[in-house]
């Protein structure tokens, strides 16, 4: 039961609005330990506000947001600084610096940490390479010289940098070939396993929610409508809900669910 679980993330009466157009009113959720939530919804539902309220990088205009109890909202600069050692993000496009090598790129959230030396960081990121599924050799590569999926694992090494316990992924496996996003949504799950992440995973991808995701939220109506896991958002009778989780994408992707998982 989810109610026996620990929250890790828990929302309340959030509000974030841009002008005189509010994205989410009274939005409440709760995220438990070692779970890979998915976030969906329309277009405009406020997915990635959502994720950027929770990291900080978007201030509500009125709730409350703890994260491994501490408030986000209220928290101080050592405060915020301890919490987000605790957490990782990949952005959408991996937000990787131009100017820095693969490696470099990783260490970076590194060089706040006292006690790591040079030769440690450089051990630690590529230790983090191998984790992401790419080869030891992309280490000394920039952005510029990767495919858009090893991009993409660069920006999940770097979000591992700091062994996190919760991940924030935005729509990760956005413009991926479908092999390429397969191959993402298993190593996801495993990494989700293997270190006992948290993750909270901005998706459109219906593939992505069946592969990979133990619950899934969907935003509508300016709040979280509903939450449950894939086989309980099945029987909601709500018009977007239901076209969403019944249509043609969504049958193609549950029926390819057993040979992904090799049943």
């Amino acid at each position: 039961m989810t109610e026996d679980r620990e929250i890790v993330i828990r929302i309340r009466s959030l509000r974030n609005q841009f002008g005189s157009h509010v994205v989410h009113e009274d939005l409440d959720l709760d995220v438990y330990r070692g779970e890979v939530l998915g976030v969906v919804g329309g277009s405009g539902t406020g997915k990635s506000v959502l994720l950027r309220s929770i990291c900080g990088l978007q201030t509500p205009k009125a709730g409350e947001i703890d994260v491994l109890g501490t408030n986000v909202l209220t928290a101080s600069d050592d405060q915020r600084t301890a919490l987000e050692r605790r957490w990782g993000v990949m952005f959408q496009d991996g937000a990787l610096f131009s100017s820095l090598n693969v490696r470099e790129n990783i260490e970076v959230p590194m060089r706040h940490v006292e006690g790591l030396d040079k030769t440690l960081r450089a051990q630690m990121a590529d230790l983090k390479i191998s984790l992401a599924g790419l080869p030891y050799l992309a280490g000394d590569k920039f952005p510029s010289e990767l495919s858009g999926g090893m991009r993409k694992r660069a920006g999940l090494a770097r979000a591992l940098a700091l062994d996190p316990e919760i991940v924030f992924l935005d729509e990760p496996t956005a413009g991926l070939d479908p092999i390429g996003a397969a191959e993402f949504d298993i190593l996801i799950r495993q990494l989700s396993k293997s270190m006992g992440l948290t993750v909270f995973l901005v998706t459109h991808d219906l593939d992505t929610l069946h592969a990979t995701c133990d619950r899934v939220a969907v935003l509508a109506e300016k709040k979280v409508l509903v939450s449950g896991t894939m086989q309980e958002l099945l029987d909601v009778d709500h018009p977007w809900v239901h076209e969403y989780f019944h249509g043609p994408r969504a049958r193609a992707a549950m029926a390819a669910i057993p040979a992904m998982k090799g049943e």
